[in-house]
């Protein structure tokens, strides 16, 4: 189709197994896109260009982490790409772009463009750069400005969203809510009979706490305060002293940094880049291709049934996956000849426009036992007929098919209804 990739996209999904999957070299437990944790997963990476074609692809096992998986994409990258193409700039995601793969990424000759993994500190805006505004493609602003670091020479972007910011405060909120709801419990248990209240312990429910909301657990100043007590000593031996110090947890109290506002850097983010200098809104309209991977798993997860998988063997699985893939390119070929004609519908919709069409099948018996079969096309409406001319298709794929068949012929016929038929 004459399509020159001087953009590639990179990611990673996973998908998961219904079964216990126990002799599957494949199949592994790990951190399932899906909040499946409870099944065993496979990984499936993709390098697509913007247009959303598959250039290669990569079936690995579920405990893959998402960071070790760029390299040997990168090195098949690099033998197939033609010399045009060697500057071409990689699109990853922050899960993707350690310190190490950035590196490797030069190194082989390529440019990349990701979201930095931590928020600058201190930065300074650059020398005649000005704040730029767009629009996304829900027509909600987003402010861009160049701004330099002290820890390299890349480009960074600094993005203010609005709308992400309302969205990361009403997360933030919620996230708090819950954390003080499980500080309270706590608390609660150092008053009640049989209740938590030994300071290991209750420092131990405490972490959980934090590991369940790193976000907002940072912010929390707290204070557990303990007294000690002495208690016989069980199983002790005979030159053990009698009696042990236990140190009780007696009250809890936590609350918010002094000076930290939770919601400061809520709605920023700064992208990355090693290009060399570029306006605002083309480093923006670059990133943004990362969006055609992630339908691109939605197609392929939710109307391929690419997920959950079956199959109990690994031969069978890899057959599920290619043929999956290969139904795809099928997919965004027809996606992609829409697009040219400005219809930008995704594969669901289309195939529900498609379905208002039907194949209707007649049947009919005469006295000689044989049954008359005509197959003919409904008339398409005006959204299939528009999907017909970008794709200059015909209005329908025959007109009319009559046959003539003894009735026994049918008996194995599978594309319709079976109906007794009695004659008049």
């Amino acid at each position: 189709m004459d399509i020159q990739d001087k953009i590639v996209l990179y990611d990673l999904t996973n998908t998961y197994f219904e079964g216990r999957k126990l002799g599957s070299k494949l199949a592994k437990f790990g951190r399932s896109k899906e909040k499946r944790s409870d099944a065993r997963l496979v990984v499936l990476g993709l390098v697509i260009n913007p247009e959303g074609f598959i250039k290669y692809s990569s079936i690995l096992e579920g405990n893959m982490a998402d960071s070790k998986t760029l390299e040997g994409m990168i090195r098949k990258l690099r033998v197939k790409t033609s010399s045009s193409a060697k500057k071409a700039l990689i699109v990853i995601d922050a899960g993707i772009a350690t310190e190490e793969n950035l590196k490797m990424i030069l190194e082989n000759g390529y440019d990349y463009l990701c979201v930095s993994r931590s928020n600058l500190k201190t930065y300074q805006i650059e020398a005649g750069a000005a704040t730029v505004s767009v629009t996304d493609n829900r027509k909600q602003k987003i402010d861009l400005c160049r701004v330099k670091s002290d820890r390299n020479t890349d480009y960074y972007l600094k993005v203010e969203s609005q709308a992400k910011e309302l969205k990361e405060r009403s997360m933030n909120g919620q996230f708090r809510s819950r954390f003080e709801a499980g500080m309270q419990l706590i608390a609660d248990s150092l008053t009640k009979k049989g209740g938590v209240k030994q300071e290991d312990k209750v420092h131990q429910r405490i972490g959980r706490l934090k590991q369940k909301y790193p976000s907002i657990g940072r912010y929390f100043d707290i204070e557990v305060q303990v007294k000690e007590e002495t208690a016989p000593k069980r199983g002790k031996k005979k030159d053990e002293p009698n009696k042990e110090i236990n140190r009780i947890a007696t009250s809890i109290k936590w609350a918010v940094k002094e000076g930290v506002d939770i919601n400061a850097r809520g709605g920023v983010y700064f992208l990355r880049t090693s290009m060399e200098a570029n306006s605002e809104e083309n480093v923006w309209q670059f990133y943004n291709t990362i969006r055609e991977i992630e339908a691109t798993f939605r197609v392929l997860k939710t109307d391929l049934d690419l997920r959950p998988i079956y199959h109990q063997k690994d031969e069978n699985t890899m057959a599920h996956l290619h043929l999956g893939l290969l139904a795809y390119w099928l997919v965004n070929t027809v996606r992609y000849q829409l697009k040219q004609e400005g219809i930008h519908s995704g594969w669901r919709e289309i195939v529900r426009t498609m379905n208002t069409q039907k194949a209707v099948t007649t049947l009919a018996q005469n006295n000689h036992e044989e049954v008359i079969m005509i197959r003919r096309c409904s008339e398409p409406n005006q959204a299939v007929r528009k999907l017909y001319d970008a794709l200059k298709y015909k209005y329908a794929p025959f007109v009319k098919r009559k046959s003539v068949v003894h009735k026994s012929e049918l008996e194995n016929c599978q594309f319709i209804e079976q109906q007794e038929f009695r004659p008049d």
